[in-house]
């Protein structure tokens, strides 16, 4: 799926999601990213949707048969476990996605905030050097 067709599939899904308020599509990475009043709980990629989970709610996916968010970065897999893939009979159902989508953006909005890392932190200003 082109990322034009992610940003497609997205705006979607936010207009079946707007009960939970102003639901915001934005480009993330080859896909779309799902945001409400600033705060990420979702995204497509190459198709799929995937709802952001905590020990709560993690476990709902898992008994559906669902499981993380993963891509290969050179030679390596990786597994992001903040985001769990939407079991296809739930998205099929305006009222239970509703349901499973409240649910990811609370998880989103009580999350800790990521902690800058060396890679992320102050660029150095040249100006002063």
């Amino acid at each position: 799926m082109t990322p034009a067709a992610a940003r497609r599939h997205a705006l979607a899904i936010a207009d079946e999601l707007q009960a939970l308020g102003p639901v915001e599509v934005t480009r993330f990475f080859g896909g779309a990213g799902l945001s409400c009043n600033g705060r990420q709980f979702g995204f497509v990629m190459k198709g799929t949707l995937y709802l952001r989970v905590d020990n709560t709610t993690r476990p709902r996916f898992e008994e559906a048969g669902t499981g993380p968010f993963t891509y290969t970065s050179g030679p390596r897999e990786v597994t992001v476990t903040a985001y769990y893939e939407l079991p296809q009979s739930i998205a099929e159902d305006p009222e239970e996605l509703l349901r499973w989508a409240a649910d990811a953006y609370r998880t989103a909005h009580t999350a800790r905030p990521r902690r800058p890392t060396a890679r992320s932190g102050r660029r150095r200003d040249d100006s002063t050097h």
